[in-house]
């Protein structure tokens, strides 16, 4: 929980009211213990704020030496070790401030300053301008002097050794900006160093952030506290996925984004209310318990219904009104002694509101009701008791949409037009569904909400919560009464109702989202069909089927349009076959759009009478989802120039088999069509998972920094379209890439973005040998490249380093072309030199023999505590030294049907038995391409874990697009080409 300014604190505490109702004034109305905890809260723990360094005095030098060690420090010689802290500390919002009292960061800036302090400006100048190894030998004369810092995957313990590191496996960053971590077996948190900068007081809030996204999303607290300490220093999902898995307890992508989203939820929520808090002030209606109300939303639907009454040009609400009567007086009497409490002292005949009795006793009411509904121990009483009531939500059609709406679009929603559920069981689908429908005004959707929950509710507060202090007239009691059933039927039902569906949407938009990107990833990763050359099949009718040849390297080779379904399908099969034999290709991509059946009937015709021999021609059908829109793209004219845009689709038709992961990126990710809903669901969230989802494939898969393009480059973590430019120009420029190191060396690679994004190119050997051997016999030997067995000497151009150190000789990094990250480059070749083995013998089968040779020996832990890393950091460098060269783990999942004969839907009986390939998935059931034209739909309740393999290496938790499954034929509707199946197992 953020702690307030001690100037607030103070005046909180005299503005306590001695009397138990004197806070029903105010507009959050809080219960009497809640007000005199709050009046007197403190935090737990402050956190410590640093300021700007004074001007240098001599007559106080020794205060800034004052630091607080309660433990030894974890590693002697490092700056900002990672320490383990209580789990209650103050956490900022826009950053996740934690204490570091018990670093020895401090004592190093304390002993800078009080040694600047006795010199004189110039000289304090120069003395900051002092390399990183001297602070470090004056600060700590007993501990190491090496001037590197360990990799940020390494565990390091009191007692460990250090180690000289030749490359600053931090790239440069700042000793607060480094992350050390640290291993517990027990699954302890690891704390993190945060700076004093990350303090932003104007967000801070009476909640704590690691709590409640700990309780959203069901993860411990500490994973959530390193989660917002990896984000925060701008880490990227895949690198945190891949190369920081021990902070955040082996998360899968998928769980790691939803804590993304859901921890930008909470901040923009903290930003909306200080922007609140800073109108209501600057309108002069601020008080104390209503700033204390605003700081404990959470929610959207909280800040509304607490800030509604004081929005700018609002009229105001009735219990205002009664208020600016100087009726809140009477309505606080009501509540702490009725017995003097006397209504007809109030009548001002000339006053409107105040004329009467009556009117009288309604401003008393609406105040009562405004204090109720605003109260958050009743709010709270109200909340619990729906979770254990029967609420449904309803949806009906509209008397306007049976008259206007289009008899077509009415069908639709038939499931809806008298439909009922309890909101605990409602199955997301339906709640966009019933959203649509709303929207478009073809249903009316309503929260029935049980009498019983306002009978419980209205006894509770006469009994216990809103009870008088003393004896109470009828007529008194009558009012009370009436305040109740005002504020719950005018105030709190609406807002019950805009909670629960502002909930249920918020839930089904996510699983959406989540579905979505499951698909999409899914798609990516189909298996490519490499060596082969492709005819790609864009089908037509009146205009032709476009025809596009490539090359096994996804060069095009021939372009042409056939009319196969305008009476010149004979002549046009002569033509098919000239450029088959011509090109030797015989494998045929047709895309899934207009005439597509009709297309993949021609071909299996011809392919049955062998029409193409010599060749065994076989044919696929593929997704050509969104190959329109990008052949008329700027990308595809650059990539493409001068090419027709109909011929452009038949090529990405057929790269789309060949490499789907490097076709499917120039595509935006929406287009591809594997959603659910996805025009309902926010379109924001939409993008932004889809995003990550795209840049997490193509990272996992890696790219080859020579021959990739600058599309499929953009999408690596930590790169953009600027650095991939950027790092093409250089290559353009300089020729290819000889290792990582050169990486710094382009325009706009920072240290961070270099960290980012080296784990995750890769560099083939093989091409940088094949090069500097061919430049070498045409034009001597490279400058700057050193030839094999020359070792590399690193140097700094005079005093001040570089943006990056500069290599005086270059030479490949057989290391360079695995998923190893250059931070655990000693690491690995520490670890060579226990199984014996050399560099040269990465990836091949005498590494693989050595490395298992070796694991058999000695468990992976001794081995990682021996090598003072992780686990995991270990795991990674033995799978990168195992891995085969150009390893593509896409590969282990299943290629793209290839067929040679069609099925017709009248073919189909009930109880058959088929294969088929998951064409979408959603949360209602799983689409199944069968090969008769249709889809057949699996419902989700026939989708059991029983039935799923659990042997086969899985993309993700649920079926995905490309899985091979076998179902039986569960019914047949012909007229509306309908097919359920039932799931049999997954192949």
């Amino acid at each position: 929980m953020s702690s307030l300014p001690r100037r607030a604190k103070v005046q909180a505490q005299t503005a306590v009211c001695k009397d138990e109702f004197s806070s029903f004034s105010e507009l959050s109305s809080a219960s009497e213990e809640d007000d005199k905890e709050d009046s007197a809260w403190e935090p737990q723990k402050r956190v410590p704020r640093r300021l700007k360094q004074p001007a240098p005095k001599d007559s106080k030098p020794k205060k800034a030496l004052r630091v607080k060690r309660k433990n030894p420090p974890m590693s002697d010689g490092l700056e900002g070790v990672t320490v383990k802290e209580e789990l209650d500390e103050s956490v900022a919002i826009d950053g996740v401030v934690l204490e570091d009292r018990k670093s020895n960061l401090g004592s190093v800036q304390t002993l800078k300053t009080a040694k600047t302090k006795q010199k004189n400006p110039a000289q304090r100048t120069k003395k900051l301008k002092v390399d990183e190894e001297t602070n470090k030998a004056s600060s700590f004369k007993s501990e190491s002097d090496s001037p590197e810092i360990p990799s940020t995957s390494t565990t390091w313990e009191a007692a460990c050794k250090k180690e000289e590191h030749k490359d600053d496996d931090t790239f440069g960053q700042s000793p607060l900006k480094r992350i050390k971590t640290e291993i517990c077996p027990q699954g302890q948190p690891v704390r993190l160093l945060a700076s004093s900068n990350n303090i932003v007081e104007d967000l801070e809030m009476n909640w704590d952030i690691v709590q409640v996204l700990s309780e959203r999303t069901n993860i411990e607290p500490w994973v959530c506290a390193n989660i917002i300490r990896l984000f925060n220093d701008d880490n990227t999902i895949p690198f945190i996925i891949r190369y920081r898995k021990e902070l955040i307890n082996n998360l899968d992508a998928d769980s790691l984004r939803e804590v993304q989203q859901t921890l930008e939820e909470l901040r923009a929520v903290a930003k909306k209310v200080h922007s609140t808090i800073q109108k209501i002030k600057k309108d002069g209606k601020m008080t104390e318990c209503l700033l204390k109300a605003l700081l404990n939303c959470k929610t959207f639907e909280e800040l509304e219904h607490v800030s509604t009454p004081y929005k700018t040009g609002s009229k105001g609400t009735k219990a205002q009104r009664a208020r600016q009567l100087g009726l809140e007086g009477a309505a606080r009497i009501l509540l702490e002694n009725p017995g003097e409490l006397n209504l007809l002292a109030y009548i001002q005949p000339n006053v409107k509101g105040l004329s009467a009795l009556k009117d009288i006793e309604t401003g008393v009411q609406h105040i009562l009701a405004d204090m109720i509904a605003k109260d958050r121990d009743t709010l709270d009483f109200v909340r619990t008791s729906c979770e254990n009531a029967h609420v449904c939500i309803q949806s009906s059609l509209t008397k306007v949409s049976c008259k206007k709406a289009n008899e077509k679009d009415i069908d639709k929603f038939i499931l809806y037009q008298n439909f009922s559920c309890n909101i605990n069981s409602i199955q997301h689908h339906q709640i966009l569904a019933i959203n649509r429908g709303e929207n478009l005004k073809i249903l009316t959707v309503k929260v029935n909400i049980p009498d019983r929950i306002k009978d419980q509710f209205c006894r509770w507060c006469i009994q216990n919560r809103w009870r008088p202090r003393g004896f109470a007239r009828p007529e008194l009691m009558k009012i009370l009464q009436n305040s109740l059933n005002d504020a719950f039927k005018r105030l709190i039902y609406p807002l019950l109702c805009r909670e629960l569906r502002a909930k249920l949407t918020s839930e089904a938009e996510k699983q959406s989202v989540m579905m979505f990107g499951r698909n999409l990833r899914q798609l990516l990763l189909t298996s490519p069909v490499p060596g082969r050359t492709l005819m790609g099949v864009d089908p037509g009718y009146k205009h032709g089927c476009k025809l596009a040849i490539i090359s096994p390297t996804s060069q095009i080779l021939h372009t042409d349009v056939v009319y196969l379904h305008c009476g010149q399908g004979f002549r046009e099969a002569e033509k098919i076959k000239r450029l088959l034999l011509k090109f030797n290709c015989s494998t045929v991509v047709i895309g899934n759009g207009t005439a597509c059946r009709e297309t993949e009937a021609y071909f299996a015709d011809l392919i049955m009478k062998n029409y193409f021999a010599p060749l065994d021609v076989v044919y696929c059908i593929t997704s050509e989802a969104g190959a329109s829109i990008y052949s008329v793209s700027p990308e595809a004219n650059k990539e493409m120039p001068g090419l027709d845009p109909n011929l452009r689709s038949a090529v990405s038709i057929a790269r789309r088999v060949q490499d789907p992961l490097a076709e499917l990126v120039k595509i935006e990710p929406k287009h591809i069509g594997v959603g659910m809903y996805q025009h309902d669901v926010s379109q924001t969230l939409l993008k932004a998972t889809l995003d990550s989802v795209v840049e997490e494939c193509v990272s996992f898969v890696g790219v080859d920094i020579n021959i990739c393009s600058e599309v499929l480059l953009r999408h690596i973590a930590g790169l953009n379209a600027n650095r991939a430019k950027n790092i093409i120009e250089w290559r353009e420029g300089n020729g290819p890439f000889i290792n990582r190191e050169q990486l710094k060396k382009v325009k706009g690679l920072g240290p961070k973005s270099f960290q980012q994004c080296a784990g995750f190119i890769r560099i083939n050997q093989d091409y940088i040998q094949a090069f500097c051997s061919q430049h070498t016999e045409n034009a001597g030997p490279i400058p700057g490249v050193a030839p094999a067995g020359v070792e590399v000497t690193i140097e700094k151009q005079g005093k001040k380093k570089s943006k990056t150190a500069v290599n005086a000789v270059l030479k490949p990094n057989p290391l360079d072309q695995t998923c190893i990250h250059p931070e655990s480059y000693d690491i690995a070749k520490r670890f060579l030199s226990f199984i014996g083995g050399t560099l040269c013998e990465i990836g091949k089968p005498e590494m693989q023999q050595k490395v298992n040779s070796f694991l058999k020996k000695e468990e992976i832990k001794e081995i990682a505590e021996r090598l003072q890393t992780t686990v995991h950091t270990l795991q990674t460098i033995v799978d990168g030294l195992s891995q085969p060269e150009s390893f593509d783990f896409r590969t282990e999942f299943d290629k793209p049907d290839f067929k040679r004969s069609i099925v017709c839907l009248e073919d189909l009986q009930v109880g058959t038995v088929l294969t088929g390939r998951v064409e979408n998935a959603t949360l209602f059931g799983i689409f199944v391409d069968i090969g008769v034209g249709k889809a057949g739909l699996i419902p989700i309740r026939n989708v059991t874990a029983a039935k799923l393999s659990k042997t086969k290496k899985r993309r993700s938790l649920q079926l995905g697009p490309g899985e091979k499954v076998e179902v039986q034929v569960l019914n047949i509707d012909i007229p509306r080409s309908r097919i359920t199946l039932d799931l049999i197992r997954v192949l």
